[in-house]
């Protein structure tokens, strides 16, 4: 039988992968802690949008956010969290093309 707590992790990592704002921002951030500014110049959506999708990511817990003055700064919760996103970006998928489009 599986552990709950582990079916609860891979809910809140589909939670966050569901998204590609969210996904971009997970990939952003595997490059280093960064400010919603810094975000919303390599994303295209508006500031409370990212900020919707940030407040997703620290529910989900996979960002942490330390408030520096008036500003945010936001990271990867864990080390573990950076190298399960290296690894799954490194992921050689094999997808069957016609499957992909409906045909088989």
């Amino acid at each position: 039988m599986m552990c709950l707590e582990a079916l609860e992790n891979l809910e809140r990592f589909g939670t966050a992968l569901a998204d590609p704002i969210r996904r971009q921002v997970l990939l952003l951030l595997l490059e280093g802690p960064s400010y919603p500014s810094d975000l919303l110049a390599q994303i295209d959506t508006s500031q409370p949008n990212l900020s919707n999708h940030l407040a997703c990511l620290r529910g989900c817990g996979l960002v942490l956010s330390e408030r520096q003055g008036r500003r945010v700064l936001y990271e990867l919760a864990s080390e573990g969290l950076a190298h399960a996103l290296s690894d799954l970006v490194a992921v050689e998928l094999s997808v069957d093309e016609h499957a992909h489009l409906g045909r088989s």
